[in-house]
């Protein structure tokens, strides 16, 4: 199997030619209310590139970044950035169709995260995940999801990109860390914290995937008009199997203490579903982040089926199974996501990530 090689940091330099196109770009987008336009696609492609590469100044980084959170990303301009990303991020493939979360890069810092868990249970029923993430990061500089799978004694940070595709191939989970697998990505942290406010790439993590191939890609969200640029732009990228959900935090873990808007957009429509924790035994309260510690020791007892996350990660877990095909309805997901936590299948999957990691090299 051919993996690619991810990007490295660009030299921060750029040259006269380079900082003349990219200001065509900033014309068009930073114009003011009447007379700004959106980028083409290919437009938006080309300014990620001089983003990345280092043809644009900082200050026109800065506005382009500013200029498009203001007047917010048109559907096209995402899937030119999303197009770049593909391209030139890192790319895992599975022999399987395989599950892939998009969620917010900075983190969590109130609810307590359920995804690490809810992968665990994904993994032992044989479905492949792909989860992403970066170190603490501006806006939030919310946990990681590499700190939470420390937590667990599974250390995945620090890995090549090889080493990752081994561990989806036998283990059936991948953690593409941006720090170690994007790092041209990474340059543009600084602007984050410098702006104060999340810009146009934010909405693009919850889009990209490293996986290649046959996947349902999730993404979290948390307004409506985010959610159906989404659609928008993941259909002009050619993503044609996506569930959208309005998870805690912009994540795509559900909450057990309301309905759970999602959708699954396709020619037909948006394909709305409202799933109801109730209906299912489910409903409760969303746990609350109490610190890393205190998550590790919740996170064990859950795995085995008792403590605070127990029922959000059944709710989750059985959810997901359903969705991505495993079972034909929530019930039945449920339902195995029950078996796979009772028969210690997924403590097995967890010791078995834990032998695989074990010392870094």
């Amino acid at each position: 199997m051919t993996l690619a090689a991810p990007a490295t940091a660009p030299e921060r330099s750029c040259s006269a030619a380079s900082k003349e196109r990219f200001k065509t770009y900033l014309r068009k987008i930073g114009s003011g209310e009447h007379t700004s336009s959106g980028l083409s696609r290919d437009e938006a492609a080309d300014a990620m590139e001089l983003i990345l590469d280092g043809g644009a100044s900082p200050a026109q980084i800065g506005a382009f970044l500013i200029a498009h959170r203001i007047r917010r990303p048109e559907p096209q301009e995402l899937t030119g950035m999303l197009d770049v990303y593909r391209r030139r991020g890192p790319q895992l493939r599975t022999s399987q169709p395989a599950i892939s979360f998009g969620m917010p890069f900075d983190g969590r810092t109130r609810t307590a995260p359920i995804y690490p868990l809810t992968a665990l249970v994904l993994a032992s029923a044989g479905l492949p995940v792909v989860l992403q993430g970066a170190g603490r990061m501006p806006v939030k500089y919310g946990v990681t999801a590499v700190e939470l799978f420390e937590a667990l004694g599974v250390s995945l940070g620090g890995r090549s990109l090889s080493w990752v595709q081994q561990q989806l191939d036998q283990l059936q989970l991948a953690l593409v860390h941006q720090p170690d697998h994007f790092p041209a990505a990474e340059t543009l942290i600084s602007y984050r914290e410098d702006l104060g406010k999340r810009p146009p790439v934010a909405s693009l993590e919850l889009m990209w995937t490293a996986h290649h191939g046959d996947h349902l890609l999730v993404s979290g969200f948390v307004h409506p008009p985010t959610e159906a640029r989404a659609w928008q732009a993941l259909e002009l990228a050619g993503e044609t199997n996506v569930l959208t959900v309005k998870g805690l935090e912009g994540s795509t873990d559900l909450p057990i203490s309301r309905a759970c808007v999602t959708g699954r957009p396709s020619s037909g429509g948006d394909g709305r579903q409202i799933l109801h924790p109730r209906d299912h035994g489910c409903f409760g309260h969303d746990p609350l982040w109490e610190g890393i510690e205190t998550w590790g020791s919740q996170a064990m007892a859950a795995l085995g089926g008792q403590g605070e996350l127990a029922n959000p990660l059944l709710w989750n877990a059985g959810t997901y199974l359903w969705q991505a095909g495993l079972d034909p309805d929530q019930a039945s997901g449920l339902d195995h996501a029950r078996e796979l936590l009772q028969s210690g299948a997924v403590l097995q999957r967890l010791q078995q990530l834990r032998e695989h990691a074990g010392p870094k090299a």
